[in-house]
């Protein structure tokens, strides 16, 4: 049972996260000041070129400058597309896979394999099949984020208590309402932790697609171009505004596991 002082840890965790954020954006400015090198800006100095660049537009356009509608949506709709076509894929996948012994005998070797293999390792081999472009971007995206998703969902399937499905033959359920009622609740916890990673590999590989020649736009364009222009403050922006993507869509993940699954898990 919860009372007031249970209800309390969680607002004190946050404090201290906030705390300790806090100090390392501090210690960061106070050595970088001191230092004073072009390369190692002081985050002040990143925060204003941030706003300045992207975040200082009209009202009516959700104060994004024309920059951050050339930069910023791009890459979220790149990486949105392929999260969800990955995460589609593989819970559908993972689900027939992991009710099945014998298909998860025969296919968990092959996806072991096909997880281990360095997602940026993949890349030119899409752009032989796809050339350059959204499509190759998207392709690899989803071909290294499906794994993660596919597997945990099978190991989650899999792990279904066999006592509730004894009692659904016996209730005479049907395959769709033993799905909905025991195999994805069961799944769940293991399907969204394939799915956070599913996520940080959409993040890397959407980033690292758009580095390649061929890209007009997006925050990795944006990155390589500021490196050959030695626009090291448009780097240094780059590099937080996707650590800051990174947290927050980690951070509605979460948000949507804990409505669903139930947990009180806090944020990492």
């Amino acid at each position: 049972m919860g009372g007031p002082e249970a209800q309390q840890v969680p607002e004190a965790h946050a404090l201290l996260r906030w705390v300790v954020l806090a100090l390392a954006v501090a210690v960061w400015e106070v050595a970088a000041r001191a230092h004073g090198s072009v390369y190692f800006p002081p985050p002040g100095r990143i925060a204003r070129h941030m706003y300045d660049l992207w975040f200082s537009g009209p009202v009516r356009h959700l104060f994004l400058t024309e920059a951050a509608v050339a930069d910023i949506l791009p890459s979220l709709g790149r990486m949105a597309a392929g999260f969800v076509l990955a995460a589609v894929a593989g819970i559908a996948l993972g689900v027939a896979v992991g009710r099945s012994r014998r298909a998860y005998a025969l296919c968990n070797p092959v996806l072991q394999f096909a997880q281990a293999v360095p997602p940026p390792a993949l890349v030119p081999v899409f752009v032989v099949v796809f050339d350059f472009g959204t499509p190759m971007q998207i392709a690899s995206i989803v071909f290294s984020a499906v794994w993660p998703v596919l597997i945990n969902t099978a190991e989650g399937a899999r792990n279904t208590d066999p006592l509730r499905l004894d009692v659904a033959a016996v209730l005479r359920l049907g395959p769709v309402e033993r799905l909905r009622f025991l195999v994805l609740p069961s799944a769940l916890p293991r399907i969204f932790a394939g799915l956070r990673l599913s996520l940080s590999l959409s993040l890397i590989l959407m980033v690292f697609s758009e580095l390649l020649p061929g890209t007009a736009n997006g925050i990795g364009f944006t990155l390589t171009d500021a490196q050959t222009r030695s626009d090291l403050l448009t780097v240094w922006a780059a590099l937080v505004l996707l650590g800051a993507l990174g947290h927050l869509l980690n951070t509605g993940l979460l948000a949507v596991e804990r409505r669903l699954v139930g947990r009180g898990r806090a944020p990492a």
